[in-house]
């Protein structure tokens, strides 16, 4: 679970305008940090695979909004996967 401070710093960091919450850019990095958070639970939880199932959903859902970024504008999913440092 992501901290309140974490999650509006992350809101902060990446919205569009000053009232955004929702846009394809902040929930990816929402997302990303709860899959990184996801990922080091399993380093010592490896068996616990009801949550693995659950880090699945949201690796496909981000991968949803990535793909929806890339066709409305790529100089936005550019900029993002380089802040996020998701792809190489």
């Amino acid at each position: 679970m992501i901290q309140v401070e974490k999650k509006t710093e992350l809101v902060a960091k990446f919205r569009t305008h000053e009232k955004d919450t929702g846009s394809p850019e902040v929930q990816v990095a929402i997302l990303s940090e709860r899959i990184n958070e996801l990922t080091e639970h399993f380093k010592t939880h490896k068996k616990d695979f009801h949550s693995r199932r659950g880090l699945l959903k949201m690796v496909s859902q981000r991968r949803r909004l990535l793909d929806y970024l890339k066709s409305k504008d790529l100089n936005r999913y550019k900029k993002l996967i380089d802040a996020l440092g998701i792809r190489k």
